[in-house]
């Protein structure tokens, strides 16, 4: 530390200044004989902001200062702030370090220090260390041994607030050491009752107990704690008094006998006897009652001959009688909002008065301490309040404060990449704010904690705020129930940490690859996608009005979706039927990218074209955006929540219906559900802003579909029942499905009462003589009913058929836009605009505008190469007529087979397809039954078997579990029944159902998932619980993945799939308003000693750094294996720590909260319990063993 050219001449001045004797005659215990002796060096005997704060007071008298520091503590902030440091306890455990007294005096005397500092905690009241410092010809900042030893003791203490005159509270005679002893004090004065540590305070070793059964565990526990803290187990035990005041009194006293107090404290906010937040003056505490209590320590401190600084501590019910607890013979935590109130600087106080000065010279007469406004001291901790207030440990990824007028901060490690070590007090931060009311100084506080940022441990801020807020508090109406009779402080609204958790997600890619599964070895592009301009209405009209309340000239034109929203679904359908030209849905936003890409288009590129498509394309029947693959594919490899893409692309697309697929009685999941699971999930899908349900049953299985339909239409949305297309019904051989099953089926639905009837031709096998054959049948059986056309491009022959489909009655027939159209998607949408320009059934879209919408896609194409079908598929292919592979499926199974090693074989999987088909019974083919026969055929191909073999060996195989569920009937009765004898070989003996699989299944219990998932994860709202009910396991990896990355979504896809180049810098914009400028740096080329490798970034223009698992370099590293999550029989350390007790083995039966392991951390021990009964299978931890926070501990089963 370097001092001002002042501070340096008042040093020298100090060196040159005589001493001067002063004398008194006093008949307490104090010398009658008072010499001032100036301090040239104060050697501070602690650690963190305490040590730091005594070195500032020095700094400012001219007084060097010197630290000493544990091995554990070499890096620590207090070690820089000193002018010189030392080493103590090497070797020794960090905080035996700061108790090894003869360390210490002999760092002093071979540094010719003047003075010691024991500032709080570790040895500040241990009475054989004042004397230690005494007798080694050194001063002690603070009381005489005499007086430490006699307020360290509780039993001295009390019998000289007796000899005082001073009430007390009934108690113990002395310490005692056993819980025979506790356990009989007990029986003898009843309870409650409280233990004290009996040689130091701050809670620790602190337990109230109220059952005679706990008396003997408390005991032990804190003992144990007491002994850790100040190195004596010893406890004191006095009777519990019940709703009262925690004040303390601020003394100051010289060594010829004067005493003033500085007025008081309230300490009543306070969680497990430890202080939280402190207030100077106490509020709404009688006049007369301050008076008696000040008067009470005073008189005291002067019985004892006490000197220096030190505090009275006292309970006061609510009657405003008050009870003496104890003397703190040092500075306390808390002395900040004294301080601020008095104008009284503490510690240089105390260092003048160790030098001899009287309190008159110093000018602190009681008529001279006059208090000012209220003060308030908030101790930002390092412990989760959401988590039983765990100690966390770990780097400070981010440290920012809050400052500004009013607000003091007195701390140590903070800053950005320091440690917070599990081996002290959790304790990070003081803020002190200072008003000329309570209310105000709280207001001051609460801007200023709101102002923090900390990243990289959990904090108490949440909880601080909560109670900065609460009225009981702002009002002054306080005791020491405070916190526990106010649950709804512990009611916090999570921090987003979006930076922060993007950071790791980026460092995660950077060193261990990306994070969704890459299909193959195409890049990303680095093209950045030019989205067209959205036009804006700027004439006089427009503008006048929007100003008159109408229109904005941002918003688009009108769409079909205002009849749906006005007049209902009846309306909306009468309407698509009385239109005379084609309506045409884009499945761009779905079908396309999910036959062409594997489904892994991300919100955030459908997002950025949705206003221009809302503007240019208002006239579409509807944007297929949404069910189907679309749904969990979000959930499982892009890491976002389908539900906030639907309710994002609503925002951005008000006009235009929204339509989804809906697997009938499946909803959008690939098994049955219980029904309300499907009518729950279209009501919020309707909620979030769904239209049109286009409802579909994989077999054509009327049971299942009208479930889904009437599900849907009791959510309100349109009903578009769809029958599943498979054969030919041009070609007489195929007599299965032909002409007639088609029409009876379409009866059926409209007997139903759909609004819309769809046929959905999912493999692209509607050539256009039968789709002529098909739509003028219906057409005559159903005229007054709206008719669409879903098809594939697999052919080629997609456009030639939804022409003909046109001109036979149809009124909507699908489309792709051209850059994302043919082969497996649909046909594509300028195609048809431009087939259909100038005749009657012209679809009103412009080709301009076509033409820059495939613009935008062909290059945000560019940047999904790795799932990009022209890989291995160059064109369409005629041969689906024979296969019957649905588009939708082919580029899935194509890659699947990659995977599987089959990817020089996929003409043996197509064909191995179309026999798998007949196997099963000639079905029809679309997810969930399409998967049935995909995994049939690459069970096939893998086998080296044909159809019949397959059916001859059926007892003896064993089969995809998706073949036995649909065998079983778990997906509805095909069309025609199941194949026999296939299906009996298959099955044997198992279980079959009969009829709908829901039907028979208990309704779904809502509030006991969303409970369920609420164990686990913080937040979790009603679309989380729908997602969980359809996909449990991949929605819990999901949740999980959210609240360690965050938002993701928010990337742009080439940073999202591969990570960004070293020295690149973007952009991400996490809501409106709000943009992160992120850059690059490097990655650490070396390895940390856990396996961790460091990642650094520019974030806004400041250094980040993050430390991620290698996940191959670890392969060859013994790390301790983390507690997984989403298991629930895995127990992972809830904190950093020691274990000091294991108290079940491998086999022990164990219910549900019983004792497993004991830790202690931060001076604090906690007992981990099971989070479920069972059996221990596994145990991974031993005692004397150090863990990191979620540190497997064992497994129960």
């Amino acid at each position: 530390m370097f001092l001002s050219e002042s501070q340096a001449a008042f040093r020298t001045l100090r060196k040159a200044v005589p001493r001067v004797r002063l004398y008194f005659i006093n008949k307490n215990a104090y010398s009658t004989q008072v010499e001032y002796k100036p301090i040239r060096s104060v050697l501070v005997a602690n650690r963190g902001e305490i040590a730091i704060r005594v070195f500032r007071a020095c700094t400012e008298l001219g007084i060097k200062s010197v630290a000493v520091y544990s091995e554990q503590d070499k890096m620590h902030m207090h070690r820089q702030k000193a002018d010189e440091s030392y080493m103590v306890g090497k070797g020794l455990a960090p905080v035996e370090a700061y108790l090894n007294i003869p360390e210490i005096i002999r760092v002093c005397k071979e540094n010719d220090i003047d003075a010691v500092h024991p500032g709080y905690g570790f040895l500040s009241e241990r009475s054989d260390f004042a004397q230690a410092v005494i007798d080694a010809g050194l001063r002690f900042i603070g009381p005489s041994p005499k007086v430490v030893q006699n307020m360290g003791d509780k039993v001295a203490a009390r019998i000289a607030a007796i000899e005082a005159g001073v009430p007390i509270v009934p108690g113990t005679d002395g310490p005692i050491t056993s819980k025979e002893e506790a356990l009989a004090f007990c029986q003898k004065h009843g309870l409650p009752v409280i233990f004290k540590a009996a040689y130091g305070g701050g809670g620790r070793g602190m337990r109230v107990v109220r059952k005679m059964e706990e008396v003997e565990e408390n005991f032990e526990r804190a003992s144990s704690e007491a002994k850790a803290a100040f190195g004596n187990g010893a406890m004191f035990i006095e009777k519990f008094i019940e709703r009262p005041r925690h004040i303390e009194v601020q003394l100051l006293g010289d060594k010829a006998g004067n005493v003033v107090h500085l007025y008081e404290r309230d300490c009543s906010v306070q969680r497990r006897h430890q202080k939280v937040v402190e207030i100077a003056p106490a509020p709404r505490l009688p006049a007369e009652t301050r008076d008696k209590m000040t008067e009470a320590a005073v008189r005291l401190a002067k019985h004892v001959g006490y000197e220096n600084a030190g505090t009275v501590e006292f309970l006061c019910d609510e009657s405003g009688n008050f009870y003496f607890i104890e003397v703190n013979a040092r500075l306390q935590v808390e002395h900040t909002v004294t301080e601020e109130i008095t104008g009284i600087d503490l510690v240089q106080s105390q260092i003048r008065i160790a030098e001899g000065m009287t309190l008159k010279e110093l000018g602190l007469t009681q008529e001279n301490v006059v208090p000012r406004g209220f003060a308030i001291q908030c101790r930002v901790t390092t412990e989760d309040p959401a988590n039983d207030f765990q100690p966390n440990t770990g780097r400070l990824e981010v440290f920012r404060s809050g400052e500004g007028m009013g607000i003091r901060l007195d701390s140590a490690s903070t800053y950005a990449g320091a440690i917070i070590s599990p081996y002290y007090d959790s304790l990070l931060v003081k803020v002190i704010s200072h008003a000329s009311d309570l209310q105000s100084s709280a207001s001051k506080m609460n801007r200023a904690l709101r102002e923090f940022r900390i990243r990289g441990v959990k904090t108490n801020i949440p909880f601080l705020l909560n109670v900065l807020e609460n009225q009981k508090f702002l009002h002054g109406v306080l005791d020491t129930y405070f916190i526990d009779e106010h649950p709804q402080l512990f009611k916090f609204s999570t921090t987003q940490n979006r930076a922060q958790k993007l950071l790791n997600y980026l460092g995660e890619v950077l060193v261990n690859g990306p994070q969704t599964p890459l299909a193959t070895t195409l890049k990303p592009s680095e093209v950045n996608p030019h989205v067209p301009q959205v036009p804006l209405d700027l004439s006089p009209e427009a503008l006048e009005r929007e100003k008159s309340g109408g229109a904005k000239v941002t918003e688009p034109p009108q769409g079909l979706r205002d009849i749906i929203v006005r007049e209902g679904p009846q309306a909306f359908a009468k309407e698509v039927r009385s239109r005379k030209n084609l309506l045409l849905m884009d499945t761009t936003f779905r079908d396309a990218h999910q036959s062409l890409m594997a489904t892994r288009v991300r919100t955030h590129d459908l997002l950025k074209i949705s206003p221009y498509v809302a503007h240019k394309f208002n006239n579409l029947y509807s944007l297929e955006n949404w069910g189907g693959a679309t749904f969990d594919v979000a959930l499982r490899f892009l890491h976002e929540c389908p539900w906030e893409r639907l309710e994002e692309m609503r925002k951005r697309i008000p006009n235009i219906p929204f339509q989804m697929l809906l697997r009938g009685a499946n909803a959008v999941g690939y098994t049955s559900y219980p029904d309300n699971v499907v009518y729950k999930f279209c009501e919020l899908a309707v909620q979030t802003g769904m239209d049109i349900f286009r409802v579909f049953d994989s077999l054509n299985y009327l049971p299942n579909l009208i479930l889904g339909m009437e599900a849907a239409g009791k959510a309100g949305g349109v009903v578009e029942a769809a029958i599943s297309y498979t054969g030919d019904v041009s070609d007489p051989k195929r007599t299965k499905y032909d002409l007639k099953y088609y029409t009876n089926l379409a009866d059926e639905l409209v007997k139903a009462g759909t609004h819309v009837l769809c046929i959905k031709d999912m493999a692209g096998l509607l050539k256009p003589e039968s789709a002529r054959l098909l739509i003028t049948a219906i057409r005559d059986k159903h005229p007054d009913v709206p008719i669409h056309v879903h098809t594939h491009d697999t052919s080629g022959a997609g456009v030639a058929s939804m022409l003909s489909c046109a001109q036979a009655g149809a009124d909507v027939v699908d489309v792709a836009v051209d850059s994302m159209s043919g082969m497996t998607s649909q046909p594509s949408m300028g195609a048809v605009v431009a087939s259909l320009q100038g005749t009657p059934l012209d679809t009103q879209l412009d080709l301009g505008d076509v033409s820059e919408y495939s613009a935008y896609w062909e290059q945000t194409r560019t940047l999904y190469g790795p799932f990009e079908c022209t890989t291995t598929m160059r064109s369409g292919n005629a041969d689906v007529y024979l296969n019957e592979i649905p588009g939708g499926q082919y580029t899935n199974l194509q890659f699947q087979a990659f995977s599987l090693g089959l990817g020089d074989m996929f003409e043996d999987v197509k064909k191995a397809y179309r026999e798998a088909n007949f196997v099963l019974g000639d079905i029809i083919k679309v997810t969930p039954s399409s998967k049935v026969v995909g995994d049939l055929a690459q069970f096939m191909v893998q086998n080296n078997l044909n159809g019949a073999q397959v059916v001859e060996k059926a007892e003896e195989l064993s089969f995809p579990k998706s073949v036995i569920e649909y065998l079983q009937g778990y997906i509805g009765i095909p069309y025609g029944g199941f194949p026999e004898p296939f299906r009996t070989r298959v099955l044997k003996d198992m279980p079959r159902i009969e009829g709908r699989p829901g039907a028979e299944m208990a309704p779904l219990d809502f509030d006991k998932l969303k409970s369920e998932l609420s164990e686990s994860h913080v937040n979790v709202t009603d679309r989380d619980v729908v997602s969980a009910a359809l996909y449990p396991q991949v929605t819990n990896e999901f949740l999980h993945y959210r609240e360690q990355y965050g938002p993701v979504d928010k990337l742009d896809t080439r940073i999202f799939l591969s990570g960004p180049k070293v020295g690149e810098e973007f952009e991400v914009t996490l809501e409106r308003g709000k943009t992160l400028s992120m850059k690059a740096l490097a990655m650490a080329a070396d390895l940390k000693p856990n396996g961790k490798r460091e990642v650094f970034f520019e974030l806004n223009g400041q250094l980040r750094s993050v430390h991620i698992p290698d996940k191959e370099a670890m392969k060859e590293i013994r790390i301790h294996p983390k507690a997984d999550k989403t298991v629930k029989g895995e127990v992972g350390a809830p904190m950093p720590g020691d274990v000091i007790d294991v108290r079940v083995t491998i086999g022990d039966k164990v219910e549900k909260g019983q004792p497993l392991v004991v830790l202690s951390a931060m001076k604090m021990e906690m007992v981990v319990q099971a989070p479920q009964s069972g059996v221990v299978k596994k145990v991974e931890v031993k005692k004397g063993m150090k863990l990191d926070g979620d540190d497997l501990i064992l497994i129960i089963e």
